[in-house]
């Protein structure tokens, strides 16, 4: 699918706002046969940003339409960073020589979920990855013995009995005749929040509790008929944030 991409320099100069930000969009113009899903998957972008970004409230588009393929506003005091599919946190804390935490804080996320065509800040003060360098040697001229007065965050295991890397997938409840209930029995419709995965009891026992790279803590507490081996199901309560997940090879640390 051809596309003819452009920079909206002119837009850029008029739309800046009393916090420093500018628009930064970049634009294609629909072709015959062009899908507003085709689009978003063809540039890696969820399709509920790809809706939000051109003010659209249906899927329908007509050729020679314009559309924005890029967020209309950056922090210019914060560096941005557009997820890829198969990043994870971790992956792009590594990247930029940052902690985990200190992207989930910058970005105001609760959980380590990721979603590709998104944007993320990987700075907290326009600093590059210096602040959080600073940050760490601070923290290291602290007393020693640390684990007693500071308990490390929920989304970040101490230690693991065992790790080990999987391929896993996403599926959400009453989807493609799942009934919603877990072999152990939780109701993932009256859960929406749970953290849950999919297993091979012969590779992670039943209510064994993990650390899923990208996905954060969760419970081994249900199976499938094509969980077979070092593979799993994430379990996500919407079906499109699911399917954006797609296929992604993780470390799982089995805490117990």
């Amino acid at each position: 699918m051809k596309k003819t991409i452009m920079s909206l320099a002119a837009a850029a100069a008029m739309s800046a706002t009393a916090f420093g930000a500018s628009a930064s969009a970049k634009e294609i113009t629909v072709e015959k046969g062009d899908t507003l899903w085709g689009i978003s998957q063809d540039n890696g972008l969820n399709l509920k940003d790809l809706k939000k970004w051109n003010q659209l409230s249906s899927d329908i588009i007509f050729p020679g339409q314009k559309l924005n393929i890029s967020s209309q506003e950056e922090n210019s005091d914060q560096k941005q960073y557009t997820i890829k599919p198969g990043d994870t946190l971790s992956k792009i804390a590594q990247k930029y020589g940052v902690s985990v935490n200190d992207l989930k804080g910058w970005n105001n996320l609760k959980s380590d979920l990721i979603f590709a065509g998104k944007t993320m800040a990987i700075t907290g003060d326009g600093a590059g990855v210096k602040a959080p360098v600073k940050q760490a040697a601070v923290q290291s001229e602290q007393p020693a013995a640390p684990v007693k007065r500071q308990a490390a965050p929920s989304s970040q295991p101490e230690a693991a009995a065992k790790e080990i890397t999987v391929k896993a997938t996403a599926y959400s409840a009453n989807d493609g005749g799942i009934s919603g209930i877990t072999k152990t029995g939780v109701d993932l419709n009256a859960n929406p929040d749970a953290k849950v995965i999919a297993v091979d009891p012969n590779v992670i026992p039943l209510g064994s509790k993990v650390y899923v790279e990208g996905y954060g803590e969760a419970t081994a507490e249900d199976t499938g008929s094509a969980i077979n081996g070092h593979k799993i199901d994430v379990f996500i309560s919407n079906k499109e944030d699911a399917l954006n997940w797609g296929v992604k090879t993780v470390k799982v640390k089995i805490l117990d």
